[in-house]
Protein backbone atom coordinates (compact mmCIF):
# COMPACT_ATOMS: atom_id res chain seq x y z
CA UNK A 1 0.00 0.00 0.00
CA UNK A 2 1.17 3.44 -0.76
CA UNK A 3 1.57 6.15 1.95
CA UNK A 4 -0.56 8.28 3.56
CA UNK A 5 0.34 11.65 2.84
CA UNK A 6 -0.93 13.37 5.99
CA UNK A 7 0.21 16.63 6.42
CA UNK A 8 1.85 16.68 2.94
CA UNK A 9 1.10 19.72 1.17
CA UNK A 10 3.78 19.63 -0.95
CA UNK A 11 2.53 18.07 -4.67
CA UNK A 12 6.34 17.88 -5.81
CA UNK A 13 7.01 15.77 -1.94
CA UNK A 14 3.89 13.59 -2.06
CA UNK A 15 5.38 12.20 -5.29
CA UNK A 16 9.03 11.59 -4.79
CA UNK A 17 8.02 9.89 -1.72
CA UNK A 18 5.61 7.45 -3.45
CA UNK A 19 2.57 8.68 -1.63
CA UNK A 20 -1.04 8.11 -2.41
CA UNK A 21 -2.09 10.45 -4.78
CA UNK A 22 -5.95 10.94 -5.78
CA UNK A 23 -5.66 12.31 -9.54
CA UNK A 24 -7.24 15.23 -9.80
CA UNK A 25 -5.39 16.48 -12.58
CA UNK A 26 -8.39 16.59 -14.69
CA UNK A 27 -10.22 18.82 -12.99
CA UNK A 28 -6.91 20.82 -12.99
CA UNK A 29 -6.53 20.82 -16.58
CA UNK A 30 -10.43 21.88 -17.10
CA UNK A 31 -9.55 24.97 -14.82
CA UNK A 32 -6.11 26.24 -16.43
CA UNK A 33 -7.80 25.68 -20.12
CA UNK A 34 -10.97 27.81 -18.89
CA UNK A 35 -9.69 30.89 -17.99
CA UNK A 36 -7.63 33.42 -16.41
CA UNK A 37 -8.39 34.39 -13.11
CA UNK A 38 -9.86 32.10 -10.33
CA UNK A 39 -11.02 32.11 -6.95
CA UNK A 40 -12.10 29.16 -4.53
CA UNK A 41 -13.32 28.78 -1.22
CA UNK A 42 -12.94 26.00 0.73
CA UNK A 43 -13.18 25.30 4.66
CA UNK A 44 -9.58 24.40 5.76
CA UNK A 45 -7.77 21.69 6.16
CA UNK A 46 -9.50 20.33 2.31
CA UNK A 47 -6.69 19.78 0.45
CA UNK A 48 -6.42 23.87 -0.95
CA UNK A 49 -2.62 24.17 -0.34
CA UNK A 50 -2.13 20.66 -2.12
CA UNK A 51 -3.93 22.13 -5.21
CA UNK A 52 -2.16 25.29 -5.37
CA UNK A 53 1.21 23.48 -5.01
CA UNK A 54 -0.23 21.16 -8.06
CA UNK A 55 -0.83 24.01 -10.15
CA UNK A 56 2.99 25.31 -9.11
CA UNK A 57 4.06 22.16 -10.62
CA UNK A 58 2.18 22.42 -13.79
CA UNK A 59 3.25 25.70 -14.49
CA UNK A 60 6.97 25.46 -13.75
CA UNK A 61 6.80 22.82 -16.58
CA UNK A 62 7.71 19.24 -14.16
CA UNK A 63 6.53 16.91 -16.44
CA UNK A 64 8.34 14.53 -14.36
CA UNK A 65 5.95 14.47 -11.01
CA UNK A 66 2.81 13.61 -13.35
CA UNK A 67 4.04 10.35 -14.77
CA UNK A 68 1.26 8.20 -14.87
CA UNK A 69 -1.20 10.89 -14.17
CA UNK A 70 -3.90 12.22 -16.47
CA UNK A 71 -3.00 15.10 -17.52
CA UNK A 72 0.81 13.67 -18.18
CA UNK A 73 -0.09 13.81 -22.44
CA UNK A 74 -2.92 15.66 -22.23
CA UNK A 75 -0.40 19.27 -22.10
CA UNK A 76 2.62 20.29 -24.18
CA UNK A 77 4.83 20.45 -21.57
CA UNK A 78 7.74 22.43 -23.47
CA UNK A 79 5.36 25.53 -23.77
CA UNK A 80 5.02 25.83 -19.85
CA UNK A 81 8.10 27.53 -17.82
CA UNK A 82 6.61 29.98 -16.47
CA UNK A 83 7.85 32.04 -13.20
CA UNK A 84 5.97 31.77 -10.29
CA UNK A 85 4.47 34.03 -7.50
CA UNK A 86 3.18 31.72 -4.95
CA UNK A 87 2.54 33.38 -1.78
CA UNK A 88 1.26 31.39 0.93
CA UNK A 89 -0.59 33.37 4.06
CA UNK A 90 -0.50 30.57 6.32
CA UNK A 91 3.26 31.56 6.75
CA UNK A 92 2.79 35.32 7.37
CA UNK A 93 2.81 36.80 10.44
CA UNK A 94 -0.67 38.95 10.83
CA UNK A 95 -1.14 39.72 14.47
CA UNK A 96 -0.58 43.32 13.77
CA UNK A 97 -0.81 45.29 10.69
CA UNK A 98 2.82 46.12 10.60
CA UNK A 99 3.55 42.35 11.19
CA UNK A 100 1.55 41.67 7.83
CA UNK A 101 3.20 44.43 5.88
CA UNK A 102 6.53 43.67 6.85
CA UNK A 103 6.13 39.58 6.35
CA UNK A 104 4.44 39.96 2.72
CA UNK A 105 7.51 42.83 1.56
CA UNK A 106 9.90 40.12 3.11
CA UNK A 107 8.27 37.05 0.53
CA UNK A 108 8.06 39.45 -1.96
CA UNK A 109 11.98 39.77 -1.71
CA UNK A 110 12.69 36.23 -1.69
CA UNK A 111 10.94 35.65 -4.25
CA UNK A 112 12.68 38.23 -6.25
CA UNK A 113 15.86 37.03 -4.85
CA UNK A 114 15.26 33.38 -6.03
CA UNK A 115 14.58 34.67 -9.58
CA UNK A 116 17.83 36.94 -9.39
CA UNK A 117 15.90 39.90 -9.97
CA UNK A 118 16.43 43.51 -7.38
CA UNK A 119 13.57 45.71 -6.48
CA UNK A 120 13.27 49.14 -5.78
CA UNK A 121 9.92 50.09 -4.96
CA UNK A 122 8.45 49.17 -1.21
CA UNK A 123 4.76 48.08 -0.27
CA UNK A 124 2.22 47.13 -2.78
CA UNK A 125 4.79 49.01 -5.51
CA UNK A 126 7.49 45.53 -4.73
CA UNK A 127 4.99 43.36 -5.81
CA UNK A 128 3.98 45.46 -9.03
CA UNK A 129 7.82 45.89 -10.02
CA UNK A 130 8.07 41.56 -9.15
CA UNK A 131 5.44 40.60 -11.18
CA UNK A 132 6.66 43.23 -14.41
CA UNK A 133 10.29 42.13 -14.17
CA UNK A 134 9.43 38.49 -14.03
CA UNK A 135 8.12 38.93 -17.18
CA UNK A 136 10.63 40.86 -18.76
CA UNK A 137 13.41 38.66 -17.67
CA UNK A 138 12.28 35.63 -18.69
CA UNK A 139 10.15 36.45 -21.25
CA UNK A 140 7.01 34.35 -19.74
CA UNK A 141 4.11 35.48 -18.65
CA UNK A 142 3.68 34.96 -14.77
CA UNK A 143 2.02 32.95 -12.97
CA UNK A 144 0.21 34.17 -9.57
CA UNK A 145 -0.97 31.22 -6.83
CA UNK A 146 -2.07 32.84 -3.24
CA UNK A 147 -3.23 30.40 -0.66
CA UNK A 148 -5.38 31.39 2.10
CA UNK A 149 -5.81 35.09 1.10
CA UNK A 150 -8.13 35.60 4.13
CA UNK A 151 -6.23 34.77 6.65
CA UNK A 152 -5.43 37.61 7.94
CA UNK A 153 -8.69 38.65 8.08
CA UNK A 154 -10.46 35.66 9.84
CA UNK A 155 -7.61 35.31 12.42
CA UNK A 156 -8.68 38.80 14.18
CA UNK A 157 -12.04 38.85 12.54
CA UNK A 158 -12.70 39.43 17.08
CA UNK A 159 -9.98 42.66 16.55
CA UNK A 160 -11.92 45.19 14.51
CA UNK A 161 -9.03 47.70 14.31
CA UNK A 162 -6.18 45.09 13.07
CA UNK A 163 -8.83 43.53 10.52
CA UNK A 164 -9.58 47.17 9.31
CA UNK A 165 -5.61 47.51 8.96
CA UNK A 166 -4.88 43.88 7.49
CA UNK A 167 -8.11 44.23 5.36
CA UNK A 168 -6.58 47.75 3.52
CA UNK A 169 -2.89 46.42 2.98
CA UNK A 170 -4.18 43.09 1.57
CA UNK A 171 -6.49 45.34 -0.59
CA UNK A 172 -3.46 47.06 -1.79
CA UNK A 173 -1.55 44.26 -2.68
CA UNK A 174 -4.66 42.64 -4.60
CA UNK A 175 -4.91 45.53 -6.60
CA UNK A 176 -1.31 45.14 -8.48
CA UNK A 177 -3.31 42.21 -9.94
CA UNK A 178 -5.12 44.70 -11.91
CA UNK A 179 -2.56 46.87 -12.86
CA UNK A 180 0.14 44.07 -13.99
CA UNK A 181 -2.52 42.40 -16.02
CA UNK A 182 -0.92 42.05 -19.21
CA UNK A 183 2.14 40.08 -17.67
CA UNK A 184 -0.14 37.74 -15.80
CA UNK A 185 -0.85 33.88 -17.67
CA UNK A 186 -3.20 32.79 -14.37
CA UNK A 187 -4.16 33.93 -10.95
CA UNK A 188 -5.85 31.59 -8.61
CA UNK A 189 -6.88 32.82 -4.73
CA UNK A 190 -7.73 30.34 -2.44
CA UNK A 191 -9.56 30.98 1.27
CA UNK A 192 -12.13 29.59 3.20
CA UNK A 193 -14.43 33.25 3.11
CA UNK A 194 -15.22 34.99 0.05
CA UNK A 195 -15.96 38.63 1.90
CA UNK A 196 -18.21 41.43 0.64
CA UNK A 197 -17.48 45.07 1.25
CA UNK A 198 -13.90 44.25 1.14
CA UNK A 199 -13.19 45.49 -2.00
CA UNK A 200 -10.29 43.10 -2.62
CA UNK A 201 -12.15 41.55 -5.58
CA UNK A 202 -13.60 44.55 -6.94
CA UNK A 203 -9.84 45.46 -8.63
CA UNK A 204 -9.44 41.77 -10.24
CA UNK A 205 -10.12 42.02 -14.26
CA UNK A 206 -13.12 38.83 -15.38
CA UNK A 207 -12.10 36.86 -11.81
CA UNK A 208 -14.18 33.54 -11.87
CA UNK A 209 -15.40 32.47 -8.65
CA UNK A 210 -15.73 28.93 -8.96
CA UNK A 211 -16.47 27.98 -5.07
CA UNK A 212 -20.18 27.00 -6.42
CA UNK A 213 -19.22 25.86 -10.05
CA UNK A 214 -20.40 21.88 -10.82
CA UNK A 215 -17.61 21.76 -12.77
CA UNK A 216 -15.37 22.03 -9.71
CA UNK A 217 -17.25 20.91 -7.43
CA UNK A 218 -15.18 17.60 -6.90
CA UNK A 219 -11.20 19.36 -7.26
CA UNK A 220 -10.49 19.05 -3.35
CA UNK A 221 -11.83 16.20 -1.46
CA UNK A 222 -12.45 12.73 -2.37
CA UNK A 223 -15.49 11.43 -4.03
CA UNK A 224 -17.09 8.10 -3.50
CA UNK A 225 -15.77 6.28 -6.38
CA UNK A 226 -12.10 7.87 -5.79
CA UNK A 227 -12.42 6.50 -2.54
CA UNK A 228 -13.30 3.22 -2.61
CA UNK A 229 -10.85 3.12 -6.04
CA UNK A 230 -7.28 4.41 -4.49
CA UNK A 231 -8.42 3.22 -0.65
CA UNK A 232 -9.41 0.07 -1.67
CA UNK A 233 -6.86 -1.85 0.40
CA UNK A 234 -6.81 0.37 3.14
CA UNK A 235 -10.84 -0.16 3.37
CA UNK A 236 -9.89 -4.07 3.06
CA UNK A 237 -7.97 -4.07 5.96
CA UNK A 238 -10.57 -1.86 7.85
CA UNK A 239 -13.23 -4.06 7.58
CA UNK A 240 -11.31 -6.95 8.75
CA UNK A 241 -10.12 -5.07 11.73
CA UNK A 242 -13.97 -4.07 12.62
CA UNK A 243 -14.84 -7.64 11.50
CA UNK A 244 -17.26 -6.53 9.57
CA UNK A 245 -18.34 -6.79 5.55
CA UNK A 246 -16.66 -4.44 3.09
CA UNK A 247 -19.73 -2.70 2.16
CA UNK A 248 -20.76 -2.39 5.92
CA UNK A 249 -17.17 -0.68 6.22
CA UNK A 250 -17.65 1.79 3.26
CA UNK A 251 -21.20 2.47 4.47
CA UNK A 252 -20.00 3.42 7.90
CA UNK A 253 -17.18 5.54 6.40
CA UNK A 254 -19.30 7.47 4.33
CA UNK A 255 -21.69 8.33 7.40
CA UNK A 256 -18.75 9.63 9.47
CA UNK A 257 -16.56 11.64 7.04
CA UNK A 258 -18.53 11.97 3.23
CA UNK A 259 -21.40 14.73 2.52
CA UNK A 260 -19.72 18.10 1.69
CA UNK A 261 -21.04 19.49 -1.21
CA UNK A 262 -20.84 22.73 -3.21
CA UNK A 263 -23.17 22.03 -6.02
CA UNK A 264 -25.87 20.07 -3.92
CA UNK A 265 -25.55 17.07 -6.45
CA UNK A 266 -21.92 15.74 -6.17
CA UNK A 267 -20.64 14.67 -2.52
CA UNK A 268 -16.96 14.94 -1.27
CA UNK A 269 -14.96 13.29 1.72
CA UNK A 270 -12.97 15.57 3.87
CA UNK A 271 -9.65 14.70 2.54
CA UNK A 272 -7.86 15.56 6.03
CA UNK A 273 -9.83 12.88 8.43
CA UNK A 274 -10.43 10.23 5.56
CA UNK A 275 -6.07 10.49 5.77
CA UNK A 276 -5.75 10.09 9.70
CA UNK A 277 -8.81 7.63 9.78
CA UNK A 278 -7.16 4.89 7.48
CA UNK A 279 -4.24 5.53 9.38
CA UNK A 280 -5.97 5.56 12.96
CA UNK A 281 -8.65 3.13 11.74
CA UNK A 282 -10.49 4.98 14.47
CA UNK A 283 -14.29 6.38 14.12
CA UNK A 284 -13.88 9.64 15.49
CA UNK A 285 -13.47 13.75 14.91
CA UNK A 286 -10.27 14.72 13.36
CA UNK A 287 -10.82 17.41 11.41
CA UNK A 288 -13.11 19.32 13.87
CA UNK A 289 -10.58 18.89 16.60
CA UNK A 290 -7.47 20.64 14.81
CA UNK A 291 -8.84 23.88 14.58
CA UNK A 292 -10.50 26.66 16.65
CA UNK A 293 -14.25 25.72 17.30
CA UNK A 294 -14.38 28.36 20.34
CA UNK A 295 -15.63 31.16 17.77
CA UNK A 296 -17.87 29.50 15.94
CA UNK A 297 -19.38 27.65 19.12
CA UNK A 298 -19.91 31.37 21.09
CA UNK A 299 -21.80 32.67 17.93
CA UNK A 300 -24.39 30.04 17.67
CA UNK A 301 -24.74 30.45 21.68
CA UNK A 302 -25.14 34.12 21.22
CA UNK A 303 -27.67 33.82 18.12
CA UNK A 304 -29.10 30.77 20.11
CA UNK A 305 -28.73 29.36 16.58
CA UNK A 306 -29.18 25.34 17.85
CA UNK A 307 -31.60 24.87 14.73
CA UNK A 308 -29.03 25.22 12.29
CA UNK A 309 -27.56 21.58 13.62
CA UNK A 310 -30.64 20.18 13.47
CA UNK A 311 -33.03 21.13 10.48
CA UNK A 312 -32.68 21.64 6.77
CA UNK A 313 -31.94 25.34 6.25
CA UNK A 314 -33.36 26.99 2.97
CA UNK A 315 -31.25 30.07 1.75
CA UNK A 316 -31.36 32.13 -1.71
CA UNK A 317 -28.95 31.88 -4.02
CA UNK A 318 -27.82 35.74 -3.42
CA UNK A 319 -26.62 34.93 0.29
CA UNK A 320 -23.48 33.69 -1.16
CA UNK A 321 -22.32 36.13 -3.15
CA UNK A 322 -20.13 37.17 -0.40
CA UNK A 323 -19.71 37.30 3.38
CA UNK A 324 -19.81 40.83 5.26
CA UNK A 325 -17.74 40.97 8.02
CA UNK A 326 -19.37 43.98 9.51
CA UNK A 327 -22.46 41.99 10.11
CA UNK A 328 -21.57 38.48 10.74
CA UNK A 329 -24.49 35.83 9.42
CA UNK A 330 -24.24 32.76 11.60
CA UNK A 331 -25.68 30.24 8.98
CA UNK A 332 -23.23 31.39 6.23
CA UNK A 333 -19.84 31.17 8.52
CA UNK A 334 -20.36 28.06 9.53
CA UNK A 335 -21.00 27.24 5.35
CA UNK A 336 -17.73 28.68 4.43
CA UNK A 337 -15.80 27.23 7.50
CA UNK A 338 -17.18 23.72 6.70
CA UNK A 339 -19.61 22.89 9.31
CA UNK A 340 -22.52 22.97 6.98
CA UNK A 341 -22.62 22.29 3.35
CA UNK A 342 -24.94 22.29 0.48
CA UNK A 343 -27.31 19.18 0.19
CA UNK A 344 -30.14 20.32 -2.53
CA UNK A 345 -29.87 23.05 -5.14
CA UNK A 346 -33.56 23.55 -7.17
CA UNK A 347 -35.01 26.48 -8.92
CA UNK A 348 -38.18 27.58 -7.75
CA UNK A 349 -41.54 28.67 -9.64
CA UNK A 350 -39.19 32.34 -10.93
CA UNK A 351 -36.32 30.12 -12.34
CA UNK A 352 -33.79 31.18 -9.31
CA UNK A 353 -31.79 28.67 -7.25
CA UNK A 354 -32.44 28.00 -3.64
CA UNK A 355 -30.19 25.89 -1.43
CA UNK A 356 -30.63 23.60 1.35
CA UNK A 357 -27.58 23.75 3.47
CA UNK A 358 -27.48 21.10 6.45
CA UNK A 359 -24.21 19.69 8.86
CA UNK A 360 -22.25 17.48 6.84
CA UNK A 361 -21.52 14.59 8.30
CA UNK A 362 -21.52 12.58 11.49
CA UNK A 363 -17.74 13.94 12.60
CA UNK A 364 -19.22 17.24 12.33
CA UNK A 365 -22.77 17.05 13.77
CA UNK A 366 -21.28 15.10 16.62
CA UNK A 367 -18.09 17.30 17.75
CA UNK A 368 -20.03 20.42 17.09
CA UNK A 369 -22.93 19.37 19.60
CA UNK A 370 -20.82 18.23 21.76
CA UNK A 371 -18.78 21.32 21.59
CA UNK A 372 -21.79 23.92 21.84
CA UNK A 373 -23.53 21.48 24.61
CA UNK A 374 -20.53 21.87 26.44
CA UNK A 375 -20.01 25.14 26.27
CA UNK A 376 -23.90 25.69 27.87
CA UNK A 377 -23.25 23.45 30.36
CA UNK A 378 -19.97 24.60 31.02
CA UNK A 379 -18.48 21.43 31.10
CA UNK A 380 -15.37 20.32 29.57
CA UNK A 381 -15.94 18.36 26.39
CA UNK A 382 -13.93 15.07 27.46
CA UNK A 383 -17.21 15.03 30.45
CA UNK A 384 -19.65 15.51 27.73
CA UNK A 385 -18.76 12.94 25.55
CA UNK A 386 -18.47 10.47 28.79
CA UNK A 387 -21.98 11.60 29.49
CA UNK A 388 -23.09 11.08 25.93
CA UNK A 389 -21.86 7.54 25.78
CA UNK A 390 -23.46 7.14 29.21
CA UNK A 391 -26.60 7.78 27.63
CA UNK A 392 -26.68 6.63 24.48
CA UNK A 393 -26.29 3.08 26.09
CA UNK A 394 -28.91 3.66 28.78
CA UNK A 395 -31.51 4.44 25.62
CA UNK A 396 -30.29 1.81 23.74
CA UNK A 397 -30.42 -0.99 26.49
CA UNK A 398 -33.72 -0.26 28.26
CA UNK A 399 -32.28 1.61 31.27
CA UNK A 400 -34.88 4.64 31.71
CA UNK A 401 -33.88 5.50 35.35
CA UNK A 402 -29.95 5.93 34.72
CA UNK A 403 -30.76 7.79 31.77
CA UNK A 404 -33.63 10.43 33.44
CA UNK A 405 -30.48 10.78 35.94
CA UNK A 406 -27.98 11.87 33.56
CA UNK A 407 -30.43 13.94 31.30
CA UNK A 408 -31.04 15.75 34.59
CA UNK A 409 -27.36 16.47 35.54
CA UNK A 410 -26.33 17.71 32.57
CA UNK A 411 -29.48 20.20 32.57
CA UNK A 412 -28.32 20.99 36.02
CA UNK A 413 -25.20 22.32 35.28
CA UNK A 414 -26.34 25.07 32.96
CA UNK A 415 -25.55 28.31 34.67
CA UNK A 416 -28.46 29.90 35.89
CA UNK A 417 -28.53 32.84 33.81
CA UNK A 418 -28.37 31.30 30.81
CA UNK A 419 -31.82 29.94 31.08
CA UNK A 420 -34.72 31.71 29.29
CA UNK A 421 -38.14 32.15 30.03
CA UNK A 422 -38.96 31.21 26.19
CA UNK A 423 -40.12 27.46 25.87
CA UNK A 424 -38.41 27.24 22.56
CA UNK A 425 -35.00 27.13 24.45
CA UNK A 426 -35.90 23.94 25.93
CA UNK A 427 -36.58 22.87 22.85
CA UNK A 428 -33.52 23.50 21.22
CA UNK A 429 -31.24 22.11 24.24
CA UNK A 430 -33.42 19.25 24.27
CA UNK A 431 -32.93 18.76 20.94
CA UNK A 432 -28.89 19.88 21.22
CA UNK A 433 -28.58 17.03 24.10
CA UNK A 434 -30.64 14.41 22.10
CA UNK A 435 -29.08 15.13 18.89
CA UNK A 436 -25.09 15.14 20.69
CA UNK A 437 -25.75 11.19 21.58
CA UNK A 438 -25.90 10.17 17.78
CA UNK A 439 -29.71 10.41 16.82
CA UNK A 440 -31.21 11.16 13.80
CA UNK A 441 -33.44 13.88 14.46
CA UNK A 442 -36.42 15.07 13.44
CA UNK A 443 -38.21 17.94 15.01
CA UNK A 444 -41.92 19.22 15.32
CA UNK A 445 -42.96 16.39 13.17
CA UNK A 446 -46.38 16.76 11.88
CA UNK A 447 -49.24 14.03 12.37
CA UNK A 448 -53.19 14.38 11.73
CA UNK A 449 -53.49 14.41 15.24
CA UNK A 450 -50.75 17.35 16.29
CA UNK A 451 -47.10 17.78 15.76
CA UNK A 452 -44.74 16.19 18.09
CA UNK A 453 -41.91 17.83 19.38
CA UNK A 454 -39.30 15.59 18.50
CA UNK A 455 -38.56 12.63 17.12
CA UNK A 456 -34.68 10.52 17.30
CA UNK A 457 -34.49 7.35 15.30
CA UNK A 458 -31.20 4.97 15.63
CA UNK A 459 -30.90 2.11 13.76
CA UNK A 460 -34.18 -0.12 15.20
CA UNK A 461 -34.51 2.49 18.40
CA UNK A 462 -37.37 5.36 18.12
CA UNK A 463 -37.96 8.52 20.85
CA UNK A 464 -40.91 10.18 20.64
CA UNK A 465 -40.30 13.95 22.71
CA UNK A 466 -42.75 15.93 24.05
CA UNK A 467 -41.24 19.28 26.14
CA UNK A 468 -43.24 21.68 28.75
CA UNK A 469 -42.03 24.60 30.29
CA UNK A 470 -44.04 26.74 32.40
CA UNK A 471 -42.49 29.53 34.54
CA UNK A 472 -43.62 28.48 38.43
CA UNK A 473 -44.97 25.12 39.77
CA UNK A 474 -44.42 21.79 40.70
CA UNK A 475 -42.74 19.51 37.39
CA UNK A 476 -43.94 16.46 37.98
CA UNK A 477 -47.53 17.53 36.86
CA UNK A 478 -45.61 18.77 33.42
CA UNK A 479 -44.42 15.47 32.90
CA UNK A 480 -47.06 13.53 33.58
CA UNK A 481 -49.46 16.24 30.97
CA UNK A 482 -46.46 15.92 28.22
CA UNK A 483 -46.56 11.71 28.48
CA UNK A 484 -50.43 12.15 28.11
CA UNK A 485 -50.22 14.45 25.26
CA UNK A 486 -48.11 11.58 23.18
CA UNK A 487 -50.56 9.24 24.15
CA UNK A 488 -53.72 10.57 23.87
CA UNK A 489 -52.58 11.98 20.42
CA UNK A 490 -50.65 8.59 19.31
CA UNK A 491 -48.13 10.26 18.00
CA UNK A 492 -46.11 6.28 18.02
CA UNK A 493 -48.41 5.22 15.61
CA UNK A 494 -46.70 6.10 12.47
CA UNK A 495 -43.55 3.89 13.92
CA UNK A 496 -45.65 0.74 15.62
CA UNK A 497 -45.33 -2.31 13.01
CA UNK A 498 -42.04 -1.46 11.61
CA UNK A 499 -39.41 -3.57 13.52
CA UNK A 500 -38.67 -0.58 15.37
CA UNK A 501 -38.45 -0.41 19.49
CA UNK A 502 -40.44 2.61 20.66
CA UNK A 503 -39.70 4.76 24.02
CA UNK A 504 -41.93 8.19 24.84
CA UNK A 505 -39.82 10.94 26.71
CA UNK A 506 -41.80 13.43 28.74
CA UNK A 507 -39.21 16.04 29.70
CA UNK A 508 -40.37 19.54 31.54
CA UNK A 509 -39.17 22.21 33.22
CA UNK A 510 -40.47 24.79 35.70
CA UNK A 511 -37.79 27.66 36.20
CA UNK A 512 -34.68 25.73 37.05
CA UNK A 513 -36.28 22.10 37.97
CA UNK A 514 -35.91 19.54 35.56
CA UNK A 515 -37.96 16.75 35.96
CA UNK A 516 -38.20 13.55 32.49
CA UNK A 517 -39.79 10.35 32.21
CA UNK A 518 -39.26 7.15 30.17
CA UNK A 519 -41.78 4.88 28.91
CA UNK A 520 -41.16 1.80 26.83
CA UNK A 521 -43.41 0.77 24.68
Amino acid sequence: MKNLPIGIQSFEKLRESDCLYVDKTEIIHRLITSGKVFFLSRPRRFGKSLLVSTLEAIFRGQKELFEGLWIEDKIDWTQLNHPVVRIDFGGINNKTTEDLKKDFENVILQIAHNYGITLTRTGAGSFAELITKMHTTTGQQVVVLIDEYDKAILDNITNMEVMEGNKNILHDFYQVLKATDEHLRFVFLTGVSKFSKVSIFSGLNSLRDITLNAQFATICGYTQTELEFYFDLYIDELAQEQECTKPEAIEKIKYWYDGYSWDGDSFVYNSFSTLVFFADKEFKDHWFATGSPTFIVNLLKEHNDIKSLLEPIHLPAEKFDGFDIQAIDPQMLMFQTGYLTIKKKEKNSFGEYRYTLGVPNEEVRRALTTNLFASYAVLHTSDTAMIRSQMMDELLEGNPQAFEGNLQALFAHIPYQLWSTDEKYYHSLLLLCLNMLGFKVEAEVSTDKGRIDAVWTWKERVVIAEVKYANKGKVEPLVKAALKQIHANKYYERYVGKEKRIALLAVAFTGKEIGCKIEEM
